[in-house]
């Protein structure tokens, strides 16, 4: 069929079919259950990343224990490469727990990655040293970091559905920025912990065993965490389309949702990569950067990062809440202009050797993150459908942070040993900047406050419904998924 039929056909079945909004389509979401699947997934999340982050705080000192056959640089190249490795089982446990989420619902899959996490954190923490047991402490270092991926894989796009789908439409952005300020406090949680036990312990105690202890601390952590979610409902968008569904129904395949869903799914990757490398530079690689590559003490390098990240909790707030106001895209396009300007700049005080000029650097960096934290949880889910955002969201989230997210301290710090450059990580920001740019100006919409493609649209009260109905154009945004699927597949035409 040619382009031009297929567009005629397209536009006659949308004049024709195009399907009239109700006001028993529109759902009502109660503020109370909003407020706590908020925060009750924001924890869970925070948990998750406490125990995720604590190995980045201690890559250093892990590169001593399990790596001691290298020194300086290149130890913290190893230590990396095993950070990173997990992220290569990453888009296995997001297909996995993604395609499970859109089955059996978001809630259940949220608990079973936290309890998972927990429990390979922990062992990490029971590993003997290389020093004992020689390379097999190195290959079971690598086992419990491949759990804790596959555990990851399911767990950030599956709670950016969560709240994606249990918030309304014209507050997504403040409320999803939540998630968030949970992974924020995860990481402070995390940072905090190992800079209090190196101030008390000293960096000998530390090396010897008082690394192990952030590790123990995450099987309460999790139990916690597991309580919280346990006690979730399941999302309103879920359960309408549950509810809706009929007997011939059948779940979408993995070949179905890359088949069908490919483009949003290649324009999720590439946002994923420029908010991977620059949230992973700053909230991951820079403390062993400060210490391995500037020489600070750890103690000195985590505290400078502690403080930096407890400055971004409301400002990534405050990007939430102006994403719903002028819309996430102008947002983000914003903070990829500001890092292409003072990416040199933030490095260069970064690597003054000035305690303030570091700090002020760290926070240039800090500021334009905060501009991809507050809008990506909201942004991302409202990519897909919802009978396949769950699995969608997770196949495009991980595949793009294992290429990218994760290989970043590894890749900057294999630079930096090689060229001896400091400035390495400026220039790897700047180019995902400008990546990011192109794709978000040419082939991102806007969607705040829009509804969810494939669910009606959501309010927090009665009293907009009659707005909504008064501009069905709009809302309409969400249209019938189950027809326009099954039409672009006669006609073969990818899902836009």
């Amino acid at each position: 069929m040619s382009d031009n039929r297929k567009d005629n056909k397209i536009r006659k079945r949308k004049k024709k079919s195009k399907p009239k909004l109700k006001r028993d389509d529109i759902t009502v979401v109660d503020s109370e259950s909003a407020r706590k699947a908020v925060i009750a997934t924001a924890v869970g999340n925070g948990m998750e990343w406490f125990d995720f982050g604590i190995y980045s705080y201690l890559a250093a000192t892990i590169g001593q224990v399990f790596f001691p056959v290298a020194s300086g640089p290149m130890q913290l190249v190893y230590s990396f490469a095993t950070f990173a490795v997990a992220f290569l089982v990453r888009p296995i446990g997001g297909i996995f727990f993604g395609m499970l989420g859109d089955r059996l619902g978001r809630k259940k899959v949220l608990a079973i990655t936290l309890i998972m996490m927990a429990i390979a954190t922990l062992a990490i923490g029971l590993i003997p040293s290389y020093a004992s047991i020689g390379s097999t402490a190195t290959v079971l270092l690598l086992v419990a970091r491949l759990v804790q991926g596959f555990s990851t894989g399911g767990e950030y796009s599956g709670a950016m559905t969560f709240i994606a789908e249990s918030t309304p439409d014209k507050r997504r952005g403040f409320m999803s920025s939540g998630l968030e300020v949970g992974t924020l406090v995860g990481y402070i949680a995390g940072a905090g912990v190992v800079t209090l036990l190196t101030f008390i312990l000293g960096d000998e105690t530390m090396l010897e065993w008082g690394w192990r202890i952030p590790f123990f601390i995450a099987a309460p952590i999790g139990l916690v965490g597991f309580y919280l979610r346990n006690q979730l409902e399941e999302t309103p968008a879920f359960e309408a389309m549950e509810e809706a569904k009929t007997d011939d129904d059948e779940h979408a395949s993995v070949k179905d949702i890359l088949q069908y869903h490919w483009r949003p799914i290649l324009i999720g990757m590439f946002v994923v990569f420029f908010y991977n490398v620059v949230n992973y530079t700053v909230l991951s690689y820079m403390p062993s950067h400060l210490t391995a590559v500037l020489g600070y003490g750890e103690a000195e390098g985590l505290l400078l990062i502690v403080i930096v990240m407890v400055i971004m909790i409301p400002i990534v707030l405050l990007m939430g809440y102006f994403s719903d106001r002028i819309g996430a895209k102008k947002i983000i396009q914003g903070g990829l202009i500001g890092l292409v300007i003072l990416s040199i700049p933030a490095f260069m005080l970064i690597g003054s050797g000035n305690t303030i000029l570091v700090f002020l650097g760290l926070m240039i960096l800090a500021i334009f993150s905060s501009s991809f934290q507050g809008t990506m949880p909201a942004l991302l889910p409202s990519l897909f459908f919802t009978s396949v955002r769950n699995g969608a969201l997770a196949i495009t989230y991980n595949i793009s942070a294992s290429l990218f997210g994760g290989t970043t301290p590894l890749i900057v710090s294999w630079l930096i040993s090689t060229t001896m450059n400091r400035m390495i990580p400026a220039y790897y920001v700047i180019f995902a900047s400008l990546v990011g740019i192109v794709v978000v100006t040419i082939f991102l919409k806007e969607t705040a406050g829009r509804a969810l493609r494939g669910s009606p649209p959501a309010v927090e009260e009665q009293s907009e419904i009659k707005e909504i109905l008064e501009e069905p154009e709009e809302a309409l945004w969400w249209r019938d998924e189950k027809k326009e699927i099954e039409e672009r597949k006669e006609d073969n035409i990818d899902i836009e």
